[in-house]
């Protein structure tokens, strides 16, 4: 019975770490002390050690499915106005008085966000085959770092993720606020009355979803619900789904206000440039930083050569957001996996010997491994200074 709390526990509390872009910090620590609480009702000689409540547990030899959060609004409110958009992409301005008689998907997402992304082929996929049954996918592009409110950077992340449905760019998350979300991504699925029926937040569940995007456009057009085989979006690169099995890195984040797990001794420093080295060994899922760099409340800069940021992981991808310097000035790195060049297990933005550079601000692939997946040290070296670096992610 204790190893069956366990196990689910630790399901739920990896799906946070995983499947969710920003999952409610509170609701981490709520969940942790859940677990507190049981462990200490069914097996009271043990206390559990303060790694107990970390949203990622690796249990080996353990593999454990969950599906990410999703509830069934049978008596849904009413869909918020959208009028809190700062400005529209592949659209003129939409609101739901001119949406209702339409099914509405409404996607929350913001473009470094990993998780987002790997959602991306199924949103464009489902706007594609139900357009002319009634569907309407709108984006709504809430930022979670500063230079995700620039709308040029915006456009570019559309045009680069061939995104044509209406994006409503939410700067000063006005609809995020009027949705009431806390999750990047999140579904939000509303019927043809209007009414929010169904929501489902983070990666997966891709079956359920499409199921209620035929129920609703069955309930709309007065047919029963098409037995019509699901989609198989399948992205590719970036987009790829992620190796949920191997993955034992949690998201990570360098600027003080949300950084875990720093190993470099002296701590982070707020707000003011110092030297950092890195320790001799890291453990599992620690991180480090060697050089000159002032670390912020979201980011850590480079304030000189040379600088290199170390990080002990385990998953197939290894994903970092970075910005280039003052003036959009390209910022040359290499990649490092245990001290040697990447080879075959180069990511998106480096080559075989781990050569990359930083040309604007975005999420960065710069490991993919080949099976088997292991712990390893990754380090990237920058070669010119000015960088900045925001959070890790994995897949």
């Amino acid at each position: 019975m204790v190893l069956l709390v366990l196990v689910l526990l630790a399901g739920l509390l990896a799906f946070i770490g995983s499947q969710l872009g920003q999952p409610n910090r509170w609701l981490r620590r709520v969940l942790g002390v859940l677990v507190l609480l049981l462990l200490a009702a069914f097996t009271p000689d043990v206390v559990p050690s303060r790694s107990s409540t970390h949203p990622r547990v690796r249990l080996p030899d353990l593999s454990i499915t969950v599906s990410a959060a999703a509830s069934d609004d049978a008596d849904g409110r009413r869909m918020p106005d959208l009028s809190g958009a700062t400005a529209w992409l592949n659209s003129p301005p939409l609101t739901k008085n001119q949406l209702k008689g339409k099914v509405v998907l409404v996607d929350f997402w913001t473009y470094s966000c990993i998780n987002c992304l790997r959602s991306m082929p199924y949103l464009r996929a489902w706007a594609a085959r139900y357009k002319d049954s009634g569907l309407v996918v709108i984006g709504v592009h809430t930022p979670e770092f500063p230079f995700e409110e620039d709308p040029a950077n915006v456009a570019k992340a559309v045009r680069k993720f061939e995104i044509t449905f209406p994006v409503a760019i939410d700067s000063q998350h006005r609809i995020w606020n009027a949705f009431d979300n806390e999750y990047w991504p999140a579904h939000y699925f509303i019927d043809a009355t209007g009414r929010i029926r169904y929501h489902h937040f983070g990666e997966g569940s891709y079956d359920e979803s499409e199921r209620w995007i035929k129920q609703l456009l069955a309930e709309r057009n007065g047919q029963a619900a098409q037995p019509r085989a699901g989609i198989e979006a399948n992205g590719a690169g970036i987009e790829a789904a992620a190796d949920g099995r191997s993955m034992g890195s949690p998201e990570t984040y360098i600027g003080y206000e949300r950084a875990a797990h720093f190993a470099s001794p002296g701590g982070l420093g707020h707000e003011f440039a110092r030297g950092y080295t890195a320790p001799r060994r890291l453990e599992l899922n620690q991180w480090a930083l060697s050089g000159k760099w002032t670390d912020r409340g979201q980011e850590a800069v480079l304030d000189s050569t040379p600088g290199t940021i170390f990080f002990r992981f385990h998953a197939r991808d290894l994903h970092l957001v970075l910005g280039p310097a003052a003036g959009a000035k390209p910022v040359r790195f290499r990649v490092l996996i245990d001290g040697q060049a990447p080879g075959e297990n180069h990511g998106v933005d480096t080559d075989a010997e781990g050569y990359g550079t930083v040309t604007e601000d975005r999420l960065y692939q710069l490991v993919r491994q080949r099976a088997p997946i292991a712990d390893h040290t990754f380090e990237i070296q920058f070669l010119d200074s000015g960088v900045h670096a925001f959070s890790f992610t994995f897949g």
